[in-house]
């Protein structure tokens, strides 16, 4: 006897999704680029999309609309949720292949001291600050703890793709200081992301010894397999992908790893974000640019990557990185917006804890940074500008805080208030960095690397994806 096929999506059902994907979308669309207009992140208006569509606006003005488009049914929502966990997958995988280990090298101990300041002092401000916050910004029946731990995490990460698009932007790659924010937050990234996986296990398996133990086995596991059997895997069914000169089959091999990658680390009890973003670096180290040498923008006084073998050119994932950023990205970052709540500000209690945890994320990363700096003999002025370009927290906060609200440890006051953080750091970022710059004077090494405008550029490759709209 055949068993009864799986019913498919209602009718009802479908159209609502439709309509809800192309509705995000198209504001998303619209209130980005207004954004990108008075020079805000992309991502800050993406945002306010779920914002105009979500609790905080449409359900108090047009409550039947909001019910109909936006209904609180979970299978609805959920539909949703499965397209915004594609896209933010993805745009974490991308952001993987953008770590080049090569950059932080060549900075060596001046780029460590700076990490290691602006991870350590935030994540320690960030816990204590979540020890001492209202039981209210905890979900029901979270965990003090783990809560801390959480807010320490979304208080100590940086933003590679805002930190690289403001550095471009404001023609700073060539600065010795702009190499040092980039590099040092590679490793900010890096080290967030690894304590991001070990605090959703304990969200997850709860504080037992035992199994905090066991999540971070499976931690050295994961790196121990992606460095000594995926790194070859990776390689090899890139260059068979290569094989094709269409970009289709090697678009698609992409996206399987990345998918793989999370799929493993979910399997394991550790956060899914964590496997795509180390599949995105087995990726990146596997790819080669155009002279099989990485070379950050405005540096062209010699190469600083090492990935001289034969590998695959990562420029033919330009349509992977089209879908990903201008369609998939906007969508999760909408969706992210629908849970916020910005009417939780009216409680005087939520808005004055949200003005205390947005001094101290903007004072402990800058601390940070500074004593870093500091440490390796720069400038007063060469650190300020290190806390100022490494402040921003961009996309990196709001996955954070999503997968925080999606694990039951924040409520959706806390989760606000991180995503807040995020988009104020972000926007304070130019402005400080410009500030500080102007008391740093150039180098003769800096201006040796400095090109005259116009100047061809063919033996310079870029950083892969860094071009497109700042999220």
């Amino acid at each position: 006897m055949f068993a009864a096929p799986v019913a498919p999506v209602a009718a009802h059902h479908l159209l609502v999704f439709l309509l809800q994907v192309s509705i995000l979308l198209l504001l998303a669309l619209l209130l980005g680029r207004l954004a990108t207009r008075f020079g805000m992140p992309a991502v800050v208006g993406e945002l306010c999309t779920g914002v105009l569509l979500g609790p905080s606006l449409l359900d108090h003005v047009a409550p039947g609309v909001a019910d109909w488009l936006l209904p609180k049914d979970t299978g609805q929502f959920h539909l949703l949720d499965a397209v915004g966990q594609i896209g933010v997958l993805l745009l974490v995988g991308i952001t993987g292949t953008e770590i080049n280990f090569a950059l932080v090298r060549r900075r060596g101990a001046t780029a460590a001291r700076v990490s290691i300041g602006g991870f350590v002092v935030p994540l320690g401000l960030g816990v204590a600050t979540g020890y001492l916050l209202p039981a209210s910004f905890l979900a029901d029946e979270g965990d003090r703890t783990v809560f801390a731990l959480f807010l320490g995490v979304a208080m100590c990460v940086s933003a590679i793709p805002v930190i690289a698009k403001t550095l471009m932007d404001m023609n700073l790659m060539h600065r010795n200081v702009g190499q040092l924010i980039l590099s040092a937050g590679m490793v900010d990234d890096v080290f967030g992301w690894l304590m991001l996986s070990v605090v959703s296990a304990m969200a997850t398996t709860g504080l037992r010894v035992q199994q905090v133990g066991l999540s971070l086995l499976y931690l050295l596991v994961v790196i121990g397999f992606a460095a000594f059997i995926g790194r070859p895997l990776v390689r090899s069914a890139l260059r068979l992908a290569a094989r094709s000169a269409e970009a289709g089959p090697i678009v698609a091999t992409t996206v399987v790893i990345v998918l793989l990658g999370a799929a493993a680390t979910h399997a394991m009890g550790l956060e899914a974000v964590f496997g795509a973003f180390v599949a995105g670096i087995l990726i990146g180290m596997c790819g080669r640019t155009i002279r099989e040498q990485t070379v950050i923008p405005g540096v062209v006084d010699a190469p600083i990557g090492d990935r001289v073998h034969s590998g695959v050119d990562l420029a033919r994932l330009a349509p992977l990185r089209t879908v990903v950023l201008g369609v998939l990205a906007p969508l999760f970052f909408a969706t992210a917006g629908l849970r916020m709540d910005l009417t939780a500000l009216g409680d005087p209690v939520v808005l004055a804890a949200a003005v205390v945890v947005l001094l101290i994320a903007i004072l402990g990363k800058f601390a940070g940074a500074y004593m870093g700096a500091r440490a390796s003999r720069l400038t007063r002025w060469e650190a300020l500008a290190l806390g100022s370009g490494m402040n921003a927290r961009g996309v990196i906060e709001v996955i954070v805080a999503m997968v925080g609200l999606q694990l039951g440890v924040l409520s959706t006051a806390a989760y606000t208030v991180i995503v807040l953080v995020a988009i104020v750091t972000s926007l304070m970022a130019p402005p400080a960095l410009r500030f500080t710059m102007r008391r740093v004077e150039h180098t003769a090494e800096e201006q040796l690397r400095q090109r005259t405008p116009g100047e061809p550029d063919e033996d310079r490759p870029v950083v892969q994806g860094v071009q497109s709209e700042d999220r």
